[in-house]
């Protein structure tokens, strides 16, 4: 990623990676591989069927639609000189209203056997031949919806979850992926293809942007282009952008369309089936006594042990299970897990960190951390720490902290005079202190109001300055379910809001 624009969340894990490639299969990996095209006979990836392309004797009407920056306006315009090419009336209405801002954008295209056929640009209510829906949630907003009709539209839609602004002004957010879907069946009566075409395409190609040419080559092979592929390699030639890489990522595509399951198996290979329990408190205890003695020592982590234990046994007089003692194990270990420099250098210096990075990448590499050390980095206008990048010399300094963790919450740490660890220490002591005041109270009437209670830290996210802004929330819904809590009298439930 060059890009540093898009690494200023004000997250730590940011890593700007230069030098290499993400890792893909390679050609020679590719024509080693067989297709079963047909479920009949194997075939090589070269050998793929014509399949029959619509007919354009009246307007084809197809609607793309996507998010800013990922090439709709691209397949749009290859689907739009491929038709040129061939001699069609060509239009193509490329609607982009916010996509610089990763907003939505849409791209009309109508092809016709002649010119004078086509006589609007934009596509008619109900008049859409094809939707290629690059991204879930723009394919299933009103405006795409309305231009679908039972019988006629058909739709390849690209099943990636990505996150709207939604999610970063409401962590809490759920991608309606199951809502969306429904929606869509029902407007096209079925006619529906998805495909995780985002994850096929990084698999593949190395890199997501390949999606949209996955999809296009999809689409081709269902039939639902009126152009062929001689005129559709030949605008990718004209486009003059990543050749090779998109033609390839097209023809991907077209297998896909015929055999899904032959690709992602060579996408993304089979993984050992790994049968996973379900998680009980002793496991979900287990494993963050693990992580809290290599956070800190064995001591630290036996301290939260025994807190657990506390809240387990007073819970267990009521009867009512564990889930007090659930939520207030994770919501401890959140709090005395905070993320400050030494935690960060220990987690840049495991070899796990460089082990996933040769998993993703191929090359030789060269880093920068991109961070704002509260010691060190400069303030913008409102006084609020700002990111730098800091490139490969940090990694002894790096080593060297990761050793001096112990410091941690004493009078020689040099970090804990800032405000954020100060104020990261005070919230798990309180809620240490809180927990344990609240049990000799318990009762079954007011163990809901207690989960509520001890789950109010998941609700603190983010670093700095955005980690202050969440605490202050945290604090208001803190004193409402405190009240609610203490204003609880057995037989008299009260409402307590979520």
């Amino acid at each position: 990623n060059k890009d540093y624009s898009c690494v200023k969340g004000f997250c730590p894990s940011f890593v700007t990676v230069t030098g290499g490639e993400p890792k893909k299969i390679t050609a020679k990996k590719i024509t080693e591989k067989k297709f079963n095209a047909d479920s009949t006979a194997d075939e090589d990836f070269s050998e793929l069927p014509e399949p029959v392309t619509a007919r354009c004797d009246v307007p084809y009407n197809i609607l793309i639609n996507g998010i800013g920056g990922t090439g709709v306006i691209t397949i749009g315009a290859l689907i739009g000189m491929a038709g040129h090419l061939e001699g069609k009336g060509v239009s193509v209405l490329d609607m982009t209203g916010m996509s610089q801002k990763n907003g939505s954008v849409t791209s009309h295209v109508r092809i016709a056997a002649t010119p004078a056929a086509i006589r609007a640009q934009r596509i008619a209510t109900g008049e859409a031949d094809l939707v290629l829906g690059c991204d879930i949630l723009t394919a299933g907003a009103q405006d795409a919806i309305s231009k679908m009709r039972p019988g006629r539209t058909h739709v390849v839609i690209n099943t990636h979850e990505q996150p709207t602004g939604h999610f970063a002004r409401q962590p809490d957010w759920q991608f309606p992926a199951d809502e969306v879907r429904a929606l869509i069946d029902e407007s096209v009566e079925g006619r529906a293809d998805y495909i995780d075409a985002t994850r096929l395409a990084t698999a593949l190609m190395g890199d997501s942007i390949a999606a949209n040419l996955f999809m296009l080559g999809f689409a081709f092979q269902k039939g639902l282009l009126p152009v062929s592929e001689a005129a559709l390699m030949r605008a990718i030639e004209l486009n003059g952008v990543a050749i090779e890489a998109n033609q390839q990522a097209f023809r991907w595509g077209r297998r896909a369309a015929l055999d899904l399951h032959a690709v992602e198996r060579i996408a993304v290979p089979a993984q050992p089936l790994v049968l996973r329990m379900p998680e009980t408190l002793t496991t979900l205890v287990r494993y963050r006594v693990d992580y809290l003695t290599a956070y800190q020592n064995a001591a630290y982590a036996s301290d939260y042990q025994a807190l657990v234990e506390t809240v387990k046994q007073a819970e267990a007089k009521l009867g009512q299970g564990d889930k007090l003692a659930r939520v207030f194990a994770k919501s401890l270990f959140k709090l005395m897990a905070y993320k400050d420099e030494y935690e960060v250098a220990r987690l840049y210096t495991d070899p796990a960190f460089i082990g996933k990075l040769k998993q993703q990448f191929d090359g030789k590499l060269t880093l920068k951390f991109n961070l704002a050390p509260p010691l060190f980095a400069k303030k913008d206008a409102q006084g609020n720490p700002q990111k730098a990048e800091y490139g490969s010399w940090v990694w002894p300094v790096f080593k060297v902290l990761a050793q001096l963790k112990g410091l941690r919450g004493t009078p020689l740490d040099p970090f804990g005079r800032t405000a954020e660890r100060q104020m990261e220490r005070q919230l798990m002591l309180e809620y240490r202190e809180r927990m344990t005041a609240l049990l000799p109270t318990l009762n079954a009437e007011r163990l809901p109001a207690a989960i509520m209670i001890a789950a109010l830290p998941e609700k603190i996210r983010g670093f700095g300055h955005v980690k202050a802004a969440s605490v202050q929330q945290y604090q208001q819904e803190l004193t409402a379910a405190m009240a609610s809590y203490e204003n609880f009298h057995a037989g008299t439930p009260q409402r307590l809001s979520a």
